[in-house]
Protein backbone atom coordinates (compact mmCIF):
# COMPACT_ATOMS: atom_id res chain seq x y z
CA UNK A 1 0.00 0.00 0.00
CA UNK A 2 2.98 2.23 0.37
CA UNK A 3 4.19 1.59 -2.60
CA UNK A 4 1.00 2.66 -3.76
CA UNK A 5 0.93 5.68 -2.35
CA UNK A 6 4.14 6.46 -3.55
CA UNK A 7 3.67 5.83 -7.41
CA UNK A 8 0.86 8.22 -6.49
CA UNK A 9 2.90 10.67 -5.49
CA UNK A 10 5.35 10.36 -8.21
CA UNK A 11 2.51 10.87 -10.73
CA UNK A 12 0.86 13.31 -9.38
CA UNK A 13 4.21 15.28 -8.94
CA UNK A 14 4.61 14.93 -12.80
CA UNK A 15 1.35 16.08 -13.46
CA UNK A 16 2.05 19.38 -11.15
CA UNK A 17 5.02 20.53 -13.31
CA UNK A 18 3.80 19.51 -16.32
CA UNK A 19 0.53 21.64 -15.44
CA UNK A 20 3.11 24.44 -14.40
CA UNK A 21 4.10 24.44 -18.00
CA UNK A 22 0.47 25.39 -19.05
CA UNK A 23 0.09 28.23 -16.58
CA UNK A 24 2.90 29.91 -18.43
CA UNK A 25 0.53 31.06 -20.95
CA UNK A 26 -0.87 33.46 -18.36
CA UNK A 27 -1.49 37.07 -18.47
CA UNK A 28 1.05 40.15 -17.45
CA UNK A 29 -0.69 40.36 -14.34
CA UNK A 30 0.47 38.15 -10.96
CA UNK A 31 -1.32 34.48 -10.93
CA UNK A 32 -4.05 34.59 -8.58
CA UNK A 33 -3.05 31.90 -6.42
CA UNK A 34 -6.94 31.41 -4.66
CA UNK A 35 -8.23 31.13 -7.91
CA UNK A 36 -6.34 29.12 -9.92
CA UNK A 37 -5.97 25.29 -9.81
CA UNK A 38 -3.08 22.56 -11.10
CA UNK A 39 -4.30 18.88 -10.47
CA UNK A 40 -2.55 15.91 -11.78
CA UNK A 41 -4.20 12.68 -12.72
CA UNK A 42 -2.77 9.75 -13.05
CA UNK A 43 -3.44 5.91 -12.13
CA UNK A 44 -2.16 3.37 -10.03
CA UNK A 45 -2.68 -0.07 -10.63
CA UNK A 46 -5.50 1.51 -12.85
CA UNK A 47 -7.36 3.36 -10.64
CA UNK A 48 -7.52 7.28 -10.87
CA UNK A 49 -5.32 9.48 -8.26
CA UNK A 50 -5.99 12.97 -7.96
CA UNK A 51 -3.30 15.39 -6.66
CA UNK A 52 -2.37 19.00 -6.81
CA UNK A 53 0.51 21.31 -6.34
CA UNK A 54 0.61 23.96 -3.84
CA UNK A 55 3.41 26.42 -4.92
CA UNK A 56 4.20 27.94 -7.98
CA UNK A 57 5.77 31.45 -9.34
CA UNK A 58 4.93 33.00 -13.20
CA UNK A 59 6.34 35.72 -14.81
CA UNK A 60 3.93 36.06 -17.98
CA UNK A 61 2.92 38.48 -19.81
CA UNK A 62 -0.21 37.36 -22.92
CA UNK A 63 -1.25 39.71 -25.41
CA UNK A 64 -3.38 38.00 -27.99
CA UNK A 65 -3.19 40.70 -30.26
CA UNK A 66 0.63 40.28 -30.34
CA UNK A 67 0.98 36.97 -29.73
CA UNK A 68 4.99 37.05 -30.95
CA UNK A 69 5.23 39.53 -27.82
CA UNK A 70 3.83 36.80 -25.29
CA UNK A 71 6.09 34.93 -23.20
CA UNK A 72 5.83 32.99 -19.93
CA UNK A 73 8.48 31.21 -17.54
CA UNK A 74 6.43 29.05 -14.95
CA UNK A 75 8.73 27.29 -12.08
CA UNK A 76 6.93 25.16 -9.48
CA UNK A 77 8.28 24.09 -6.17
CA UNK A 78 7.85 20.39 -6.29
CA UNK A 79 8.47 19.52 -2.97
CA UNK A 80 4.40 21.02 -2.66
CA UNK A 81 3.11 18.54 -4.15
CA UNK A 82 0.26 17.49 -2.51
CA UNK A 83 -1.58 13.92 -2.19
CA UNK A 84 -3.16 14.59 1.05
CA UNK A 85 -1.01 12.47 3.09
CA UNK A 86 2.34 13.99 4.82
CA UNK A 87 3.98 10.33 4.24
CA UNK A 88 3.20 10.54 0.77
CA UNK A 89 4.30 13.55 0.02
CA UNK A 90 7.76 13.05 1.30
CA UNK A 91 8.08 9.85 -1.03
CA UNK A 92 7.71 11.79 -3.72
CA UNK A 93 10.01 14.47 -2.86
CA UNK A 94 12.77 12.00 -2.60
CA UNK A 95 14.93 10.56 -5.17
CA UNK A 96 13.13 8.06 -6.77
CA UNK A 97 10.70 10.44 -8.18
CA UNK A 98 11.29 14.17 -7.67
CA UNK A 99 14.33 14.24 -5.84
CA UNK A 100 13.60 17.49 -4.64
CA UNK A 101 16.89 17.97 -2.88
CA UNK A 102 18.68 17.78 -6.41
CA UNK A 103 15.96 19.15 -8.28
CA UNK A 104 14.02 21.26 -6.45
CA UNK A 105 11.94 23.20 -9.05
CA UNK A 106 10.42 22.14 -12.55
CA UNK A 107 9.89 25.00 -15.04
CA UNK A 108 7.88 25.97 -18.09
CA UNK A 109 9.51 28.49 -20.89
CA UNK A 110 7.18 29.21 -23.40
CA UNK A 111 8.60 29.96 -27.37
CA UNK A 112 5.93 30.66 -29.21
CA UNK A 113 2.13 30.82 -28.88
CA UNK A 114 -0.80 29.98 -31.68
CA UNK A 115 -4.04 30.92 -32.41
CA UNK A 116 -6.53 28.23 -32.88
CA UNK A 117 -10.29 29.05 -32.96
CA UNK A 118 -12.97 29.95 -30.21
CA UNK A 119 -10.43 31.43 -28.02
CA UNK A 120 -7.98 28.35 -28.04
CA UNK A 121 -4.16 28.71 -28.55
CA UNK A 122 -1.38 26.26 -28.58
CA UNK A 123 1.82 27.56 -26.67
CA UNK A 124 5.47 25.52 -27.30
CA UNK A 125 8.00 25.74 -24.89
CA UNK A 126 10.90 24.11 -22.92
CA UNK A 127 9.17 22.07 -19.53
CA UNK A 128 12.17 20.89 -17.66
CA UNK A 129 11.68 18.20 -14.99
CA UNK A 130 14.56 16.56 -12.78
CA UNK A 131 16.88 18.19 -14.83
CA UNK A 132 15.35 16.42 -18.20
CA UNK A 133 14.00 19.04 -20.88
CA UNK A 134 11.51 18.49 -23.25
CA UNK A 135 9.46 20.66 -25.92
CA UNK A 136 5.79 20.39 -25.10
CA UNK A 137 2.48 21.82 -27.15
CA UNK A 138 0.29 22.89 -24.37
CA UNK A 139 -3.28 23.44 -25.21
CA UNK A 140 -5.04 25.90 -24.10
CA UNK A 141 -8.34 28.18 -23.53
CA UNK A 142 -8.75 31.63 -23.13
CA UNK A 143 -11.21 34.18 -21.63
CA UNK A 144 -11.35 37.07 -20.35
CA UNK A 145 -13.60 37.39 -16.30
CA UNK A 146 -13.76 41.11 -16.47
CA UNK A 147 -10.17 42.14 -16.02
CA UNK A 148 -8.72 39.47 -15.79
CA UNK A 149 -7.60 36.38 -17.74
CA UNK A 150 -8.58 33.24 -17.12
CA UNK A 151 -6.91 29.76 -18.73
CA UNK A 152 -8.05 26.29 -19.18
CA UNK A 153 -6.43 23.26 -20.34
CA UNK A 154 -5.07 19.57 -19.69
CA UNK A 155 -1.87 17.85 -21.32
CA UNK A 156 -1.17 14.25 -20.77
CA UNK A 157 2.57 12.98 -21.07
CA UNK A 158 4.74 10.23 -20.41
CA UNK A 159 6.03 10.31 -16.47
CA UNK A 160 9.34 8.31 -17.52
CA UNK A 161 10.41 10.88 -20.19
CA UNK A 162 11.55 13.45 -17.21
CA UNK A 163 12.74 10.39 -15.17
CA UNK A 164 9.92 10.59 -12.64
CA UNK A 165 9.39 7.15 -11.16
CA UNK A 166 12.67 5.50 -10.53
CA UNK A 167 13.85 1.83 -9.75
CA UNK A 168 10.46 -0.45 -8.87
CA UNK A 169 8.58 2.68 -9.57
CA UNK A 170 9.65 2.77 -13.29
CA UNK A 171 7.36 -0.36 -13.62
CA UNK A 172 4.07 0.77 -15.57
CA UNK A 173 1.89 -1.77 -14.92
CA UNK A 174 1.87 -0.35 -10.79
CA UNK A 175 1.82 3.47 -11.40
CA UNK A 176 0.68 4.25 -15.72
CA UNK A 177 3.35 6.66 -17.37
CA UNK A 178 0.54 8.66 -18.89
CA UNK A 179 0.02 11.48 -16.53
CA UNK A 180 -2.51 13.95 -16.97
CA UNK A 181 -2.26 18.00 -15.91
CA UNK A 182 -5.03 19.93 -15.82
CA UNK A 183 -5.07 23.76 -15.13
CA UNK A 184 -7.21 26.93 -14.11
CA UNK A 185 -5.00 29.76 -14.29
CA UNK A 186 -6.29 33.08 -13.32
CA UNK A 187 -4.53 35.87 -13.63
CA UNK A 188 -5.08 39.13 -11.80
CA UNK A 189 -6.07 42.86 -13.39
Amino acid sequence: MFQQSKIRILTLLAGVSFAAGLLSTSANAAVDAHKSSLTVTFKQMNVPVDAKFKTMNANVHFDPANLAASKAQIDVDVASFDLGSAEYNHEVTGKDWFDAKGFPRATFVSSAIKPGTNGTYSVTGTLTIRGKARTVVLPLQFHKDGAAQVFDGSLTFKRLDFGIGQGEWSDTSIVANDVTLKFHVVNKD
